[in-house]
């Protein structure tokens, strides 16, 4: 079992930043991917980015360049660092983990954005 609760969400203005957490715990050594995904009210969950067990990275081409996935190892945490964040990053953002080989996966509560002036 792998548990995963996210902080960090909020209320900012746009072109402001925010910075995600996601604290991993349990079986963590069973995780090959950790990610982040988002949903809006009225829109399916969407991909927004991924960290694999080796470090490398992948983005939605929504938030290239303005968003950066990175995980503390020590720490069992991984961020989401948005940056110059637009009216259309408001979502539910849910941290995600995928096992070695399983076909299935773990979620986390989620955390609301809001960008807003």
């Amino acid at each position: 079992q792998v548990q995963l609760v996210e902080s960090g969400g909020g209320l900012v203005q746009p072109g402001g930043s925010l910075r995600l957490s996601c604290a991993v715990s349990g079986s963590i050594f069973s995780i090959a991917t950790m990610g982040w995904y988002r949903q809006a009210p009225g829109k399916q969950r969407a991909l927004v980015a991924t960290i694999t067990n080796s470090g490398v990275t992948d983005y939605a081409d929504s938030v290239k360049g303005r968003f950066t996935v990175s995980k503390d190892n020590a720490k069992n945490t991984v961020y989401l660092q948005m940056n110059s964040l637009k009216a259309e990053d408001t979502a539910v953002y849910y941290c995600h983990a995928q096992p070695w080989g399983k076909n299935y996966n773990y979620w986390g509560q989620g955390t609301q954005v809001t960008v807003s002036s």
